[in-house]
């Protein structure tokens, strides 16, 4: 019980910092005021399409993983789940989620708010294939009651991505 109150601590306090690092990213290329806030929770695919009002596959969902100690990101359509074979392929390992508490830290932003933007130096981030069937997605903004509108191109440019990859399955 101590464990759960001291993450839920953390998300509480860190959400609202996280939230403004990545409009601080987002500024970069004038979209900041893009950035949707919820009054409602958008922590899932299925909430987030619902406070967006689109279909869930829609919704850009950031996975984050562990390559030996250093994170990655993998931002996938919130149909697509990581295809281990796929993952092992691409990566030469198998795949291992970062905890939550390995996320904030590593990452910079809490589990329900991860996005490819205002995150820690270092992290690579991956944008997989399944999303590139879609003219526009909706990732996370930093924090579980965000999200922002981009086309796959902006989502390349503000990402700061490494490259496409295929390492998930639709179901």
């Amino acid at each position: 019980m101590k464990r759960y109150r001291r993450i839920r601590q953390f998300k509480q306090e860190e959400t609202g910092m996280s939230i403004e690092r990545a409009k601080e990213h987002m500024k970069k290329w004038g979209m900041d005021d893009r950035v949707l806030e919820f009054e409602t929770s958008s922590a899932t695919v299925e909430l987030a399409a619902q406070a967006v009002g689109c279909e869930p596959a829609r919704i850009a969902k950031t996975l984050s993983f562990k390559i030996g100690e250093e994170p990655i990101l993998i931002v996938t359509a919130g149909d697509a789940k990581i295809d281990n074979h796929k993952y092992k392929e691409q990566f030469a390992v198998k795949a291992k989620m970062l905890s939550p508490d390995e996320v904030a830290e590593k990452v910079g932003h809490t589990v329900g708010g991860v996005c490819p933007f205002g995150i820690n130096e270092g992290v690579k981030v991956y944008l997989d294939e399944s999303m590139k069937r879609f003219a526009t997605v909706f990732p996370a903004c930093g924090s579980s009651n965000s999200a922002i509108e981009l086309t796959m191109e902006e989502l390349e440019q503000c990402s700061g991505y490494e490259m496409w990859v295929d390492v998930c399955k639709l179901g």
